[in-house]
């Protein structure tokens, strides 16, 4: 199955930028390859770049403490683990604690890196990072692999706040939505949405074998799929055949 998510706010949006910046940091951190590593300080300032938000620590802080109080509200209900319950609020409160601890935004202290920011204001330039314009980066690619690692591990750790929060979040926000079995009658569905919840986050789960493709599109009161299927050129035309997916809805 192959799943799609559909973010309905902005601050929703930021939180799955970051989420796949982190999974690939992550990745290219543990090849050996230089290229593989240029790549991952890269996605380095691109995390700093998304976290340059103003407001973003002030939302994941306000999310974390949102998500304690309602959690809060579950002691005593005799059908949730007092363990478990209390497992998921002593991870929110180290999340954050340890983002509240760090001074200014993700990354910021390795602004104060010169050699890093020579690098970062050439990535955005055609061929910028060439051995002739930064031969100290050259030199620094033909180090061991776990040297290069060692050094990508010390820098991304000043992230590591940020990523261990947005990650908790949206995995509680994924693990509170009840996925269910729809169709679409010739290749559309729409949905009126509960109210009196705010729905944050769509999951859809369709067969590949389909050969169908979902645009979502959605607000505070009704989600709309329409299916596609796309042509050999790549262009995507409307699909009129019946068809079934999950869906899952995310408060």
């Amino acid at each position: 199955m192959i799943l799609y998510e559909y973010p309905f706010n902005e601050r929703l949006r930021t939180y799955l930028r970051l989420e796949q910046l982190f999974r690939r940091l992550g990745e290219l951190i543990g090849r050996s390859h230089p290229l593989d590593h240029h790549y991952a300080l890269v996605t380095v300032f691109e995390v700093m770049d998304v976290a340059a938000r103003a407001d973003l620590k002030a939302d994941v802080l306000k999310d974390l403490e949102r998500h304690k109080h309602q959690f809060e509200g579950y002691r005593g209900n005799p059908s949730i683990s007092e363990a478990a319950l209390d497992g998921v609020i002593a991870q929110l409160d180290e999340r954050f604690v340890e983002l509240n601890a760090q001074n200014g935004k993700a990354g910021q202290a390795l602004t104060e890196n010169e050699w890093l920011m020579s690098i970062r204001s050439r990535v955005g330039i055609p061929g910028g990072t060439c051995g002739f314009d930064l031969p100290a980066y050259y030199a620094w690619q033909q180090l061991p692999a776990a040297q290069r690692q060692q050094d990508l591990e010390r820098w991304s750790a000043t992230l590591a706040p940020l990523a261990d929060a947005v990650l908790l979040l949206l995995r509680l926000l994924r693990d509170a939505g009840l996925p269910q079995k729809v169709a679409a009658e010739r290749g559309q569905f729409q949905q009126n949405l509960p109210q009196g919840r705010t729905f944050q986050l769509l999951r859809l789960r369709i067969d590949p074998g389909l050969g169908l493709i979902p645009e979502i599109s959605g607000n505070r009161l009704i989600v709309s799929v329409r299916l596609m299927r796309q042509e050999p050129g790549g262009r995507l035309v409307a699909s009129n055949e019946d068809a079934s997916f999950e869906l899952t809805l995310c408060a």
